[in-house]
C-alpha cells in the first residue's frame, strides 16, 4: 500500500522496514465468575488500522485495558514482535512503542497545549529539545499550531481530542490503540477526526486500533474490523463484509443498516 503525503523529519518516522505485530492470543479477564474478555486473539500489523467494535458490555475496553497493562489478565499472552510483553506497565510499553488514549482525553489542564505535546516527547526520554522541535513539528502537521500557547482547558470538545491524539504521536508509538475518539464529537468533527487519524498512520506507519460506536468513523477510517460479543470475537473482516455478516446484524446493529 502506497503511504499519502510527505514524511516530517526521521526523528518522528516510524521505519516501515522494521515491521512489527501486535500479537494478543487467548486472552482472558474474569470478574467473579464474569467473562468479561472470554478466550480473544487479536493480530496487528505496524501500519494497519483496526476497528474494535461491538454493543456496550462487549469486552472492548477491557480488552484494551489488559492489553496496555491497566488491567490484571486471567490467561493469555500479548507480544509485541518476538516480545512478550503481557503484564508490562504503560511506561514500559511506550518505550517499547505501544501507546493508548482513553475516553477521557486527560490532557494535563494546567499546562499549555505546547507543553502537553513537549511532555509526551520527555516522558519517552527523548531531550527537551528535541521535545520542542517535536511538539513544534506535530502540532503544525495537524493543523494546532494556532493554539499552540492555550491553555489546554481552555480548547473546543474537538480539538481537545485532536491535541491528545497529538499527544499520543508525541511518544512515537509503533501501535496507538484508542478508545472511542469520536465521543462527544458533531458529524464535521468526526470527518476531521477521520483524516487526522489517516494522517498519522500515513505519516508515521504506526498502527491504529481503534475502538468506536461511530459506525461513520469506523466505515471511512479501518482496513479490517474485529466485532466483540460478550467477551468472543464473533467477526473479522473488511468493513465491507462485516456490515453484512448476519452474525454481527444480529448482535450489534439490531437491524440492517447502511453506512
Amino acid at each position: 500500500m502506497t503511504r499519502g503525503g510527505p514524511a516530517l523529519a526521521s526523528p518522528l518516522a516510524v521505519a516501515q522496514s522494521n515491521s512489527e505485530r501486535l500479537r494478543v492470543s487467548q486472552l482472558r479477564v474474569y470478574f467473579e465468575g464474569v467473562k468479561a474478555v472470554d478466550g480473544v486473539d487479536l493480530d496487528l500489523q505496524q501500519g494497519e488500522i483496526l476497528g474494535l467494535i461491538g454493543p456496550n458490555g462487549a469486552g472492548k475496553t477491557t480488552l484494551v485495558n489488559a492489553i496496555t497493562g491497566f488491567q490484571n489478565l486471567t490467561g493469555g499472552t500479548v507480544s509485541l514482535g518476538t516480545t512478550n510483553i503481557t503484564g508490562w506497565g504503560a511506561n514500559k510499553l511506550a518505550h517499547a512503542g505501544l501507546v493508548r488514549t482513553f475516553q477521557n482525553v486527560r490532557l494535563f489542564s494546567g499546562l499549555t497545549v505546547f507543553e502537553n505535546v513537549e511532555a509526551a516527547g520527555l516522558g519517552v526520554g527523548i531531550s527537551r529539545r528535541e521535545a520542542r522541535h517535536q511538539a513544534r513539528e506535530l502540532l503544525g502537521a495537524f493543523r494546532l499550531t494556532h493554539r499552540a500557547e492555550h491553555a489546554a482547558s481552555d480548547l473546543p470538545h474537538g480539538e481537545e481530542r485532536r491535541v491528545g491524539i497529538v499527544r499520543a504521536l508525541a511518544s512515537r508509538p509503533k501501535f496507538l490503540l484508542l478508545d472511542e475518539p469520536a465521543a462527544g464529537l458533531n458529524e464535521m468533527e468526526s470527518d476531521e477526526l477521520v483524516q487526522t487519524l489517516a494522517q498519522a498512520r500515513d505519516r508515521f506507519g504506526c498502527a491504529l486500533l481503534v475502538i468506536e460506536h461511530d459506525m461513520r468513523v469506523i466505515m471511512r477510517l479501518c482496513e479490517r474490523i474485529q466485532v466483540l460479543d460478550y467477551g468472543r470475537t464473533i467477526s473479522i473482516g473488511t468493513p465491507a463484509e462485516v456490515r453484512v455478516d448476519p452474525v454481527v446484524v444480529t448482535a450489534y446493529f439490531g437491524t440492517r443498516k447502511e453506512y
